[in-house]
């Protein structure tokens, strides 16, 4: 059903909606879904409010048993996750929502915050649960190719009043591809390197140059262009996104997965929409773009970007 229109909105539940997608017809997934209890979002349906850690691995793991189907064999997965603390409520910030409703009065707060912010068992108060790895893991026993972790560092973190451990100023983004062989353009997203560009690399002499033995050496390496092979920890502030969506990513953390991850034309991939960053970075970026989000008042908001995105073309 998805044909080659810019872009596409499906609303629903992800595991239900990604079985209308034809097969091997995404070139790469780019996706933060909700974390383990840190937020209500006001739907039955909704990933994040599992019973245990274990619970929503479990999920996680059968919605990308789906998105496997829907994935190219050389496309990629660019999965953002953040971790949780046992007892952590809904981690340290934001509003309170159940059942769609935001609970103003702060007994409300205190309770919703007390049955998302319980501790599993198994677990004790103030365990960080290791969420990330354990759906990381969980995945690669299911097929997938871990290929890396990747640290999102974050300059500007949310300001934590701990006293017995540091402020969190990280997450994880892991790639994950479908097969052992994939498709990933290392110069799209190279960066600026460490020696200008002109820079000599070092020289041997003519002698070593015109030798057929093991220490021979080129009379010059190369002259640099300036740039490198991007490097695994990617510093991204966070930015207000001016919607009531407590958890958008950054524009700067999306853009290098979808160039490094797909060529123009192709199609995009976030099953966990939300505001529709991707989705928009996508068109942006002269791919297509289709989107599956379970809260009807964030996919009319992902149209908006999206016809705004194919305007500024």
């Amino acid at each position: 059903m998805i044909g080659e229109s810019p872009f596409t909105i499906l609303l629903g539940n992800a595991f239900k909606r990604l079985d209308e997608i034809a097969r091997d017809s995404v070139q790469v997934v780019v996706t933060s879904p909700p974390y383990w209890g840190q937020r209500d979002y006001g739907s039955a349906e909704q990933i994040g409010l599992e019973a245990s850690p274990h619970d929503y691995v479990s999920a996680i793991v059968r919605v990308f048993r789906k998105i496997r189907r829907v994935l190219t064999d050389d496309g990629t997965v660019w999965l953002n996750i953040g971790d949780t603390y046992a007892g952590g409520g809904n981690g340290g910030g934001g509003s309170f929502a159940k059942d769609g409703i935001h609970l103003a009065n702060k007994n409300q707060q205190a309770t919703w915050k007390n049955e998302i912010g319980r501790v599993p068992r198994g677990w004790k108060t103030k365990d960080l649960i290791g969420i990330p790895w354990r759906v990381a893991f969980a995945l690669q026993d299911d097929g997938w190719f871990l290929r890396q972790d990747i640290i999102w560092h974050k300059p500007n973190p949310m300001p934590e009043s701990v006293r017995d451990r540091c402020t969190k100023a990280h997450e994880y983004i892991f790639l994950l591809s479908k097969s052992e062989k994939y498709f990933f353009d290392h110069e799209a997203i190279r960066e600026i390197g460490t020696y200008p560009a002109g820079t000599r690399a070092a020289k041997g002499s003519a002698r070593r140059a015109g030798t057929k033995r093991v220490n021979s050496r080129p009379p010059e390496y190369k002259i640099y262009d300036g740039f490198r092979n991007k490097r695994s920890v990617w510093t991204v502030a966070t930015k207000p996104s001016g919607t009531n969506h407590y958890a958008t990513y950054p524009v700067e953390l999306v853009t290098p997965c979808i160039l490094a991850g797909s060529r123009p034309g192709q199609l995009v991939l976030d099953p966990f929409a939300g505001t529709g960053t991707t989705a928009e970075i996508a068109l942006r970026l002269n791919r297509r773009a289709l989107a599956i989000e379970l809260n009807p008042r964030f996919g009319r908001l992902i149209g908006k970007r999206c016809r705004a995105a194919i305007r500024n073309l």
